[in-house]
């Protein structure tokens, strides 16, 4: 039988039906479209700054803004579809991306742009935990561990893919970037009809923590815009006062998030020591490589004198080995657990971002590009799909939402910070990024940077995750200090649900 219900009334789809490759093809197109243009508007960049004349700080509020309000509004995305019905919110989510889209298409200024780019954010902030949780909440338990592993698989195939396709859509214009996920859109919508509907009996009548949305928004919008325009010119008031408003907001989640009931943040997870360690090492990665996705497509064009569509094409090795490893490193993390992978995946891609060095004037693609995407696309191979795996499969399938928009937010806040502040470190500053020589020292400082925090996410990985604390977590026994038990099982590529036993 294609499709049963379980004990809870919820759909049990199988992965190898026709119902599940339905199912998965139209969550994975969704989720492709967000992640796409969060790494194809960067080979843009140049092109886009030539035409509407931005600065090295109009560029990064370009790639930020989407970031900003994704980040800031993700965990919000994953309530309201705990709530109101997962897939419900896919769709609000896929169209309000598309209109957003359209408006970035035709935005006729830098100030435009950005504004509809942070519109653009909130719809990917619907979509994105709503895609991850319909597979957590709709296929068997059985099939979970394959199907977060395809779904983390082809999209990180589509940001890698994203450089590529930004540089074919600039030949013809910089606004294709932004028109081409209209037609996606529509497909996803057409397809969505046949997806089974599921959500949270439990949070049915619980309330939408609008203050933690507003506070969270404000403390990255504030930090944002202390580490971008702090060192265009010294902090002034303004910079002061965004600082002072990132720390109030930050104060009011500290106590707000703690007492209601329904926080938008559920800290109890945390409590799960392999959540924790999970979203920590998903904080450090994905903000080195954010780092490396903005500056590689700009260097390659500004400073290697490289074409828009030459810089893209520079990525494709990372997008075949991810291809091909990505689900194959997802079983392995299955088999051994997720400490190795994600102790040298992360330590390999660190390799891959410093041979990035080598990338300067009249750069060679067989010598100087292919030999660190090669070693950046195998450290990326082995991160994302185990990342993923190990922070969802830490917590009971029926906060698969909440889970999987934390996962998200923190995946985002990590390449939002990192991309505001390194570049900025690295002293890429007022028109840097459109000169060589400013472009090509400031390039080499990012990428040690972004490098190191890389690497010291492997090591982490290997001080804190304990295959003996691993298995005993997820496998719902005590452990000696005392933290919660969990239902979920990780460690056997599984994100199946394993029953409490009676005294738990």
């Amino acid at each position: 039988m294609v499709t049963v219900s379980s004990a809870d009334g919820s759909p049990d789809v199988e992965l190898d039906s026709r119902r599940g490759r339905l199912l998965l093809t139209t969550v994975v197109l969704g989720t492709t479209v967000a992640s796409l243009t969060a790494t194809v508007v960067n080979v843009a960049l140049p092109t886009l700054a030539s035409d509407l004349d931005a600065s090295s700080s109009g560029q990064k509020w370009i790639v930020n803004a989407y970031t900003l309000t994704l980040a800031s509004f993700i965990l919000v995305g994953g309530s309201l579809g705990d709530r109101f019905g997962r897939v419900r919110l896919y769709r609000i989510g896929v169209v309000w991306f598309a209109v957003a889209s359209l408006l970035c298409a035709i935005a006729p200024t830098v100030e435009l742009l950005i504004v509809c780019r942070l519109l653009q954010g909130i719809g990917g902030a619907l979509l994105t935990p709503g895609s991850l949780a319909i597979i957590e909440s709709s296929l068997r338990s059985d099939d979970r561990g394959r199907g977060v592993g395809a779904w983390s698989g082809i999209t990180g195939i589509a940001g890698a893919i994203g450089p590529l396709v930004g540089g074919l859509l600039v030949e013809i214009s910089w606004r294709w970037v932004f028109v081409i996920n209209i037609p996606v859109a529509i497909a996803v919508i057409v397809l969505s009809r046949w997806l089974p509907e599921t959500r949270d009996r439990s949070a049915r009548d619980a309330s939408i923590d609008v203050t933690g949305a507003v506070a969270t928004a404000v403390l990255l919008a504030g930090l944002s815009y202390a580490l971008i325009e702090g060192p265009e010119g010294g902090l002034s008031g303004v910079e002061i006062a965004a600082v002072v408003a990132a720390g109030m907001a930050a104060a009011v989640l500290w106590v707000v998030e703690r007492r209601i009931a329904h926080p938008m943040v559920p800290i109890e997870l945390f409590a799960n020591r392999v959540f924790g360690v999970a979203n920590g090492l998903t904080f450090a990665i994905y903000g080195g490589m954010g780092v490396l996705f903005f500056l590689l497509p700009i260097q390659l064009q500004v400073t290697a004198g490289w074409s828009a569509l030459e810089a893209g094409a520079a990525l494709i090795p990372v997008t075949l080995l991810m291809l091909v490893l990505s689900p194959r490193m997802g079983d392995l993390s299955g088999r051994i657990g997720p400490r190795l992978p994600l102790t040298f995946g992360p330590i390999a891609t660190a390799l891959g971002i410093v041979l990035m060095i080598r990338v300067g004037p009249d750069a060679s693609f067989a010598t100087d590009v292919l030999p660190a995407v090669i070693v950046f696309g195998l450290g990326l191979s082995g991160i994302v799909a185990p990342v993923t795996s190990t922070a969802l499969g830490s917590v009971p399938d029926e906060r698969a939402g909440a889970a999987s928009g934390v996962n998200n937010a923190v995946a985002r806040t990590g390449g939002l910070l990192a991309v505001a502040a390194i570049p900025g470190l690295a002293g890429l500053t007022g028109d840097a990024l459109s000169d060589p020589t400013r472009l090509g020292d400031g390039f080499d400082t990012a990428m040690w940077i972004s490098a190191a925090i890389v690497a010291a996410a492997g090591v982490a990985a290997f001080a804190l995750l304990r295959p003996d604390d691993v298995a005993a977590e997820v496998a719902g026994e005590d452990v000696d200090d005392g933290r919660p038990c969990c239902h979920a099982c990780p460690v056997d590529g599984q994100l199946s649900s394993v029953s409490r036993s009676s005294d738990h």
